[in-house]
């Protein structure tokens, strides 16, 4: 008999092959006593000490599905280094893209301060009426932007089309120069030259050591002063402090966060007070589309010893 651990934050439940027992778990609580016999485990939500104790108990585990696509919760857990782990890659990739998109959106089409301007019962009329399609030093709409994607993995694949649809050129960063899915993609090498010609700046970088405040004062002082950057990676590849700097300096016209350094975002955080930078609450995920299906492959290859999907290469992991 196969045992996998199934969490109660996930809606649904996979179809699994006969000899598998699913045993749900509260995420929030101790480990249950069947997490010493589980084979398998499947993670959402897992509050960090919870995870790492859940890692302690289920000693005979050799495989982990984690439903996030980052798997570095998973991997500072303290699973045994033979412990298989496998990602959510592919389940928030329209969640995700559909959630950029807004987010970019709302900087070029300066939503926040159409809201603040509701909300103090005044008429914007600098943002309505007649206006030229290119204010000069402004980015007002998609119609022929130049938007740089950083972290060109399946969100990305999504998103592009999306904003190609609305107009926009979009170039994808990764570290393999060519072309996916239609859409021209370079190496970070090439930033010094791309990014002085960017609208939006678009980053969904994972978290790496490699990619720690990969987005840093350096690359900020790269962007035109109209250009806006919206993270919807990792808070750790942003350098915040530069971006706060650059902001109010007037060397970049905002940014849209939907992931921070530390979550939740500390009250006292300045970036809360900066009226061109909008925080949202790590928003666009959360909701696995199909990890039933993918749960289920998944364990029916585990249960067949044949090679599983979505397998973290450590060492060489990319959103």
């Amino acid at each position: 008999m196969t045992t996998i651990m199934l969490p109660t934050t996930a809606d649904g439940v996979p179809r699994l092959p006969a000899g598998v027992r699913a045993v749900p778990y509260d995420v929030s609580a101790p480990p249950p006593p069947e997490a010493a016999d589980a084979d398998a485990l499947v993670v959402w939500g897992n509050p960090g000490d919870r995870l790492a104790e859940l890692a302690a108990a289920a000693r005979r585990a050799r495989w982990v599905q984690t439903l996030a696509a980052g798997p570095d919760a998973v991997l500072a857990a303290g699973f045994a280094d033979d412990v298989v782990v496998t990602n959510g890659r592919g389940l928030h990739d329209a969640t995700v893209a559909e959630h950029v998109l807004a987010l970019v959106l709302a900087c070029v089409r300066r939503v926040p301060d159409l809201v603040r301007a509701h909300d103090a019962h005044r008429w914007a009329g600098e943002l309505g009426g007649l206006q030229p399609l290119h204010p000069p030093g402004e980015v007002r709409t998609l119609l022929d932007a130049h938007v740089t994607v950083w972290g060109f993995g399946s969100i990305a694949a999504r998103l592009a089309p999306l904003l190609h649809a609305l107009g926009a050129d979009v170039t994808g960063v990764a570290r393999t120069a060519g072309e996916r899915h239609g859409f021209p993609v370079v190496t970070p090498d090439a930033l010094a030259d791309l990014l002085p010609g960017t609208d939006v700046l678009v980053t969904l970088l994972p978290d790496l050591p490699a990619t720690r405040h990969a987005v840093d004062a350096r690359v900020l002082g790269l962007l035109p002063a109209r250009a806006w950057v919206v993270n919807a990676g990792r808070g750790s590849t942003l350098d915040e402090d530069a971006l706060l700097a650059a902001v109010r300096e007037e060397r970049l016209a905002g940014a849209a966060l939907d992931v921070v350094a530390t979550e939740p975002l500390p009250a006292s955080s300045p970036l809360w007070d900066e009226p061109r930078v909008l925080v949202s609450p790590h928003a666009a995920g959360g909701r696995p589309v199909g990890w039933t299906e993918l749960v289920a492959d998944n364990v029916a290859r585990f249960v067949a010893g044949r090679p599983l999907r979505n397998v973290v290469e450590r060492g060489a992991r990319e959103r």
